[in-house]
């Protein structure tokens, strides 16, 4: 009877440990022949790299986007922290479009869909409600980049966009080149030149999940933001022109915390948003970070360094149910966005920095995420 009861706890052990192991997702990147496509006449990709401490990266020059970023967890173990897809389908059927993206030519909105540069006034089409968001539907995350790899370190990718696509003018040159080094950074760096006088703002739309794409939200990521200020907006989120400090306001990350513990405060910023989804002031040199997120689960330590005068959050408010490339639906909060950038609506804000490009001049600008484990005190 004890030798009964003593395999019947095995078999069931046994059986846990099989449905546990079922549950378990391993990653891998995308195979390169789902991403061989024919879009707007040109040829589209997937391109990897890999570091010599093991990290991987793929990227795709449809949208010259972030498909995967697998880097090591604290168990050792090979993560894929972007969220995205694992064919070229998936992303040219997604219901969020920008997943992984290099955003323009403006990221974010633009009020009414309308500014006025030298006098003459620019209308762009609507679409994010009143507003025109991230370029325009037909914005760069939905073009098929020129591209050129180097010594499978560095992808540059290039574009030009002709004037008065989706409404902007001048013809613009627009580089954006992605390297990946032997410390986890994915470096990220921009360069534009134009024909005419034009406005520009540049960003990379990847969605984070530090636990591992499709394994939940990141509602239990602790998310640090250097800034002491943030970009107030309006009931159609956009700015109100001001610019408010983060003290006292569920918006004050100064002291790291989980974005649980505010995503439901009942201000009248995170309601507005339906939660997260603002720009901070980033007074911080290239060298320092502006804003980091980490997950006790996994261990891994997101930081991010840039250029940009801003730092947005945006905590997937919107998501819903695109399956991933683990075979999971991206839920609300699936995902977290840094998007280093200019102010959303710069053009229609004397006050805010400038984002007009004129002849002559070359727009330059960079984003770097590092990953790293973090040593738990």
């Amino acid at each position: 009877m004890l030798k009964f009861f003593f395999w019947l706890n095995i078999a069931l052990l046994l059986s846990l440990g099989i449905e546990i192991l079922g549950k378990m997702t391993v990653y891998k990147l995308p195979e390169k022949k789902d991403f061989e496509s024919r879009i707007q006449g040109k040829n589209a990709h997937l391109i990897t790299l890999t570091n010599r401490a093991g990290m991987q990266v793929a990227l795709t020059d449809y949208g010259a986007r972030l498909v995967s970023a697998l880097v090591p967890d604290k168990f050792g173990n090979l993560i894929d922290v972007v969220l995205g897809f694992s064919s070229m389908d998936g992303y040219l059927n997604a219901q969020e479009p920008y997943h992984g993206a290099t955003v323009g030519r403006f990221c974010n909105r633009i009020a009414n869909g309308k500014f006025t540069l030298n006098e003459q006034e620019y209308t762009l089409a609507k679409n994010n409600g009143s507003n025109s968001l991230h370029g325009g539907p037909g914005g760069f995350h939905n073009r098929v980049w020129d591209r050129q790899v180097s010594f499978k370190k560095v992808v540059d990718f290039y574009y030009i966009s002709p004037d008065g696509e989706e409404g902007f003018p001048g013809e613009l040159k627009t580089m954006v080149s992605y390297e990946l080094t032997n410390e986890n950074e994915i470096v990220i760096h921009f360069r534009a030149s134009t024909d005419a006088p034009t406005i520009i703002n540049f960003t990379n739309h990847a969605y984070f999940n530090l636990n591992g794409e499709g394994n939940g939200d990141v509602l239990n990521h602790e998310i640090f933001i250097n800034s002491e200020e943030f970009v107030p907006i309006d009931e159609n989120q956009v700015p109100t022109g001001e610019i408010f400090p983060v003290e006292g306001t569920a918006l004050d990350f100064r002291q790291a915390k989980k974005i649980v513990d505010y995503i439901d405060s009942n201000e009248a910023q995170l309601r507005y948003a339906g939660g997260f989804d603002h720009t901070f002031v980033n007074n911080q040199p290239p060298t320092v970070a502006v804003a980091s997120a980490y997950s006790k689960e996994s261990g891994v330590l997101l930081e991010v360094f840039t250029t940009e005068p801003g730092i947005h959050l945006y905590a997937g408010n919107f998501l819903a149910d695109d399956v991933g490339k683990s075979g999971h639906k991206y839920l609300r909060y699936g995902g977290l966005c840094f998007e280093a950038q200019h102010y959303p609506d710069s053009p229609n804000h004397a006050n805010f920095p400038s984002v007009v490009l004129q002849p002559g001049k070359e727009y330059q600008s960079t984003i770097k995420y590092k990953f790293s484990i973090k040593k738990e005190v």
